[in-house]
């Protein structure tokens, strides 16, 4: 199988301990709906087929990825950098910092092995249509050569945009006439810099030049492993081409991920452990898709 780890949680980004512990002991456990908790799933060589890991920061992270390279597991990552001002991300990793640590990714493990995310793509006054293509294009030059892929997601409709600091910052969907000219345009950027442009589960915005991303990839974990991957697709949204995997986070983990256009939620802390089995025990996870469990 393949372990995502997690679409949640940043797990490279802030429970790097327990993931390495939880390798250590074979296995995790995970969360569902109502607390009732799956069977354990297996963190081994021989179950374990590769690892897709979400983050925006790799550096608390390096030691697990040179330890579990020479354990002999294939992973690849989903690596965002979206560089928003401070008002609509008061906690970022600078996209010069997150930059730099994708291209030693790359340097380190191969180009196969990252994947860029400009995820979630926010349209709000601070960050307008034409804002997105500049900032698309100086991210994407620091990129040249690391990645071959840049994978976008416009911010999922129903969701409410992180409390700023000055107030709320009013987010919006891009007329759909907008949304496909914005995309086809990135993909001429992300063209000149050696990258193909895909399209996060929004079929009705592909355009010209842009393909739909399959994040979750078999193809790719197989040649960051140098060895044949097989595993079934089992997309969870229109235009999901993800192959099925099991993901291993919680949602709304404090610190957690805001990847395939979802918006940051505020969550009380939970009590992670890191020496325990569950990432969060009292997780109840929810699903970016109208409310359904996702299918992984």
């Amino acid at each position: 199988m393949i372990v995502s780890a997690s679409i949640n949680a940043d797990v490279p980004a802030h429970y790097g301990a327990w993931f390495m512990r939880r390798l250590e002991a074979g296995y995790c456990r995970v969360a569902h709906a109502g607390g009732v908790a799956c069977p354990r799933v297996p963190l081994t060589p021989d179950a374990v087929e590769g690892f897709v890991f979400w983050t925006r920061s790799v550096e608390p992270f390096w030691p697990v990825l040179d330890w579990i390279r020479r354990q002999g597991f294939a992973f690849t990552v989903q690596f965002a950098i979206t560089g928003y001002p401070r008002e609509l991300d008061p906690a970022p990793v600078s996209a010069e910092s997150a930059a730099a640590q994708l291209v030693r990714l790359a340097r380190k493990f191969g180009p196969r092995v990252a994947v860029w995310r400009y995820d979630p793509l926010l349209v709000t006054p601070l960050t307008p249509l034409n804002w997105h293509l500049a900032n698309f294009e100086r991210i994407a030059r620091a990129l040249a050569g690391a990645t071959d892929e840049a994978a976008l997601a416009f911010a999922r409709s129903g969701r409410k945009p992180r409390r700023a600091r000055a107030g709320a910052i009013a987010h919006r969907d891009p007329e759909p006439g907008q949304a496909r000219d914005l995309v086809k345009r990135l993909a001429q950027v992300a063209g000149r810099h050696g990258m193909r442009l895909t399209l996060c589960a929004q079929p009705d915005w592909l355009a010209p030049g842009a393909a739909p991303a399959r994040c979750i990839d078999a193809r790719r974990l197989a040649d960051a492993a140098g060895r044949p991957i097989a595993v079934e697709t089992a997309g969870f949204l229109p235009g999901c081409l993800c192959a099925r995997a099991t993901d291993i986070g919680e949602c709304g983990a404090p610190g957690g991920g805001c990847f395939c256009g979802d918006l940051p939620r505020r969550r009380a802390r939970r009590g992670h452990d890191a020496n325990g089995e569950f990432l969060f025990p009292a997780a109840r996870p929810f699903s970016r898709a109208r409310g359904e469990d996702l299918p992984f």
